[in-house]
């Protein structure tokens, strides 16, 4: 498979969140806040990257009866090195989103890449479709914490220092000020309105680069709807 095509079902076509639908308990538990999601993303995506790169390794010596066992004591073993990396150097994240990372073991986006692509490819492919599905995973977990985070609270990044250190405090915005916020929005009912929200602009996009297509491939342009 070709980089830019990696590239681009990472990010877009095969997006774990808006196309998959895959990771819907961190999707929903962790994106009240733009900070909690790009904390949960960027951790899943250091586990992609990892466990697609070591399935692949090892592909060529396990058995096809025992890849599925094999598969998921590898990716405990990275989410427990992962979850003591967080203990450990970002303690106050970890209060965060600690019972969350154990459950990256579960997330089928996970295995679902080991499965897929891993055990099929070579280990630099592996770990480049681990990265960029991890990229879409955060970017699709970001988007949906900024916008449950402003209309929520009305701010935007709220401890960001927490993740990447004090030096970005900076981030922590008030987007609205004086305002009081929305409560559902930053309850699970708010993760999935804004979730079938995006999921709809997403088609609605998809349907748009469709109908383009097909007004390309006509002959007569005066066949093209507006």
């Amino acid at each position: 498979m070709k980089t830019k095509d990696i590239i681009r079902n990472g990010l877009w076509d095969q997006n774990v969140v808006l196309a998959q639908i895959l990771g819907m308990c961190p999707t929903m538990a962790l994106t009240s806040t733009a900070t909690n999601g790009l904390g949960m993303g960027l951790a899943t995506t250091a586990v992609l990257v990892v466990s697609n790169m070591a399935v692949s390794s090892v592909r060529g010596v396990v058995t096809e009866q025992v890849r599925i066992p094999v598969f998921i004591a590898i990716i405990a073993t990275i989410v427990t090195l992962v979850d003591l990396g967080l203990n450990a150097w970002m303690h106050d994240l970890y209060k965060v989103l600690g019972l969350y990372i154990a459950l990256i073991v579960a997330n089928c986006a996970i295995l679902g890449r080991a499965e897929a692509f891993a055990c099929k490819n070579g280990v630099l492919a592996s770990g480049a479709d681990g990265l960029f599905m991890g990229l879409g995973f955060t970017a699709a977990l970001t988007s949906i914490g900024v916008v449950r985070e402003i209309i929520g609270s009305g701010t935007l990044f709220s401890q960001a220092s927490l993740l990447l250190g004090p030096h970005f405090a900076f981030l922590e915005t008030r987007v609205l000020p004086g305002y009081g916020g929305t409560l559902m929005m930053i309850l699970p009912p708010g993760g999935f309105l804004t979730l079938g929200l995006l999921l709809a602009l997403r088609k609605r996009i998809e349907m748009r680069r469709d109908a383009s297509r097909a007004c390309g491939a006509v002959t007569q342009p005066s066949h093209c709807g507006a």
